[in-house]
This record gives C-alpha cells, sequence and structure tokens, in this order.
C-alpha cells in the first residue's frame, strides 16, 4: 500500500500519543484532556484511519500471555516466478505465524512465528516449510524483547517537528505566550 504524504499536525500527534499512551481513555475523555470538541477528536481519528495512520483500535495482545512465550523470527527463501502470494496465503492460514514482511538481502520474507515451548515451534516450523514455494527457512529464536513494538517515541518526535513548524510559521501576532 503506497504511502499518503504526510499529513499529520499537531493535534494529531497529541491526540495519538494520548491515546497510545492511555488506550482506555476513550473519544470523550480524550475531548476533555485536549481541550477540544468530542467531534473533533473523533473526526481527527476517523480521519488518522482511513489514511492508515492508525490501523485499529484493537488493543495490543500479548502472545506470551497467551501461552505462546516463544518467539521465533524466520527468514525464507521462496521459489521465483510465482510471487510472494502464494507463500503468503499459505502462512495466513497458520495462526502462529504474526507477521510477515518482504525484505531485501539474501531472504525474500521476514516472518515473526510463536509457539508454547521449543517442540510446538518445532511443528509451527513444520507448517511453514511445508509448502513447494518455500526453498529454504533460517530461524533465530528470540530470547528476549529487548524494546518491543512501539511507536510512542516516533509520535512524540513527529510532534516536536511540527510543533516547532508551527511555531516557526505563525505570524508574529498570532504568537501569545505559554
Amino acid at each position: 500500500m503506497p504511502h499518503a504524504p504526510r499529513s499529520v499536525d499537531e493535534l494529531d500527534c497529541r491526540i495519538l500519543l494520548l491515546i497510545l499512551r492511555e488506550p482506555g481513555i476513550g473519544v470523550l475523555g480524550a475531548s476533555r484532556r485536549l481541550g477540544v470538541a468530542r467531534g473533533t477528536v473523533q473526526a481527527r481519528l476517523d480521519r488518522l484511519q482511513a489514511a492508515g495512520v492508525l490501523p485499529s483500535m484493537a488493543p495490543p495482545v500479548d502472545p506470551a500471555s497467551l501461552g505462546f512465550p516463544v518467539t521465533a523470527f524466520c527468514t525464507l527463501e521462496i521459489r521465483q516466478g510465482q510471487g510472494h502470494e502464494p507463500v503468503i496465503e499459505h502462512l495466513s492460514a497458520i495462526p502462529e505465524v504474526l507477521e510477515a514482511n518482504t525484505i531485501t538481502g539474501s531472504g525474500d520474507l521476514l516472518i515473526r512465528i510463536v509457539g508454547r515451548d521449543n517442540a510446538d515451534l518445532q511443528r509451527v516450523l513444520d507448517r511453514v516449510i511445508d509448502d513447494t514455494h518455500v526453498t529454504r527457512a533460517s530461524t533465530a529464536i528470540a530470547l528476549e524483547t529487548r524494546i518491543g513494538h512501539r511507536t510512542v517515541p516516533l509520535v512524540e518526535r513527529l510532534l516536536e517537528e511540527t510543533s516547532a513548524h508551527s511555531t516557526a510559521t505563525r505570524r508574529p501576532e498570532d504568537q501569545r505566550p505559554q
């Protein structure tokens, strides 16, 4: 999916940071906290979702807490000529495949998988490579997650940039003491 030009402003960043830090705050709570109308927050969230900035309002789920504490990353090499779709279709049918990314380098896909233990992880790997389009797999088991999936620092940086830009582009008569 191609990315649209960045159209996230300071208020969008403030809304994103609030819901990332406090996922249960809701639209009304966010509007009160930010001092803007409820309809404004809802419209901004709808726009952010439509633009793909906020793909889902679903809460994150921890696979380890569900009984899948073993995580591994697999680099897959696939048979050329058929494209990625047959392999993606195959991987999509395996619930323990959490993510698949097309990559550059020696492999074609990088996938993240989980298992209940090492034996279960082997079962998942066997399912992954049981496809005529997968020619080779290289696996690394994650021992510990040091930095989990995160976006708050990225949104904070964007907020700093948009705040600095909006301050620099304001006319002197529009600037109020903070």
